[in-house]
């Protein structure tokens, strides 16, 4: 797919969880729209799946590690046809089983995640499970740069380079936030990538809004008998004029004056569902 294609999408998708959001009166929109572009690149560039077919065993799997961004997750789930599109009315309501983290009672959601730091030992053993099975689907884990404070992630990551796992690839939303202020205020991260390196990874670094820049990354991936990371680049915020890189948008709903401002910025006319 063109790259000007998958940003149209993306910033669709952005549209539709800001909706979800402002309807639910609760969610987290700054972090979703973040890693709305890596999740779109993937979902509907590379990824083999199956919507009409979740449990497909051959499917590629994708784990949000970093849950609690879970509006961009459900609102492409929906438009992919894995859920109906009208249940995203229910996001956050009482009895709906889309909630503020994803759940695997949604077709489409592997793992339930959001307790920051097990998606990548989750990842891992995924990835290790196609490789003893001799299996060529490949692991995604998309993942918080606050939650590479949790050891589990470096266990993890020592693990999937002891086991040379090249179907496995974790996916840094390097935003330079968290909930108690910048990560190098928080938890000193850099040099990130020396850090992944060091542990045996293969790594690469890139804007994780440049849809060229991740098609190519995703598309030229070559067995390295090691796992892949990369770093992708990203603003808290991003598509929200008043909330990129403003940490208040965390969690944060929306009224009508700043809907309209932001479906104008996002070129889009209205969300129909």
């Amino acid at each position: 797919m063109k790259p000007s294609e998958l940003q149209r999408i993306a910033n669709e998708r952005r549209a539709d969880a800001i909706t979800m959001i402002a309807r639910a009166k609760a969610g987290h929109a700054g972090g979703a729209m973040s890693c709305l572009d890596i999740l779109s690149c993937l979902y509907y560039d590379v990824l083999r799946i199956k919507p009409d077919d979740p449990t497909w065993p051959l499917r590629d799997r994708l784990l949000l590690s970093k849950g609690h961004s879970v509006e961009g997750y459900l609102v492409i789930l929906a438009d992919l046809g894995f859920i109906e599109k009208a249940e995203l009315r229910e996001f956050s309501q009482a009895g709906s089983r889309l909630v503020g983290n994803p759940t695997n009672s949604v077709p489409g959601v592997e793992m339930c995640t959001g307790a920051l730091g097990h998606g990548l030992s989750i990842g891992v053993g995924m990835a290790l499970g196609a490789k003893r099975t001799q299996q060529n689907w490949s692991t995604y884990v998309v993942m918080g740069d606050g939650e590479l404070a949790e050891g589990a992630v470096w266990e993890a990551a020592m693990a999937g380079a002891h086991y040379k796992l090249d179907n496995l690839f974790a996916i840094v939303d390097r935003n330079e936030q968290q909930i108690t202020g910048a990560t190098e205020d928080v938890m000193k991260l850099e040099d990130l990538a020396a850090k992944w390196r060091a542990f045996g990874w293969d790594v690469s670094e890139t804007n994780g809004h440049d849809m060229s820049a991740l098609t190519s990354y995703f598309h030229s991936q070559q067995p390295a008998k090691k796992p892949h990371c990369l770093i992708a680049h990203t603003i808290k915020g991003k598509g929200l004029p008043f909330a990129e890189n403003n940490s208040d948008w965390r969690h944060h709903t929306f009224n009508d004056a700043e809907m309209l401002e932001v479906y104008k910025a996002l070129g889009i006319k209205e969300v129909n569902w």
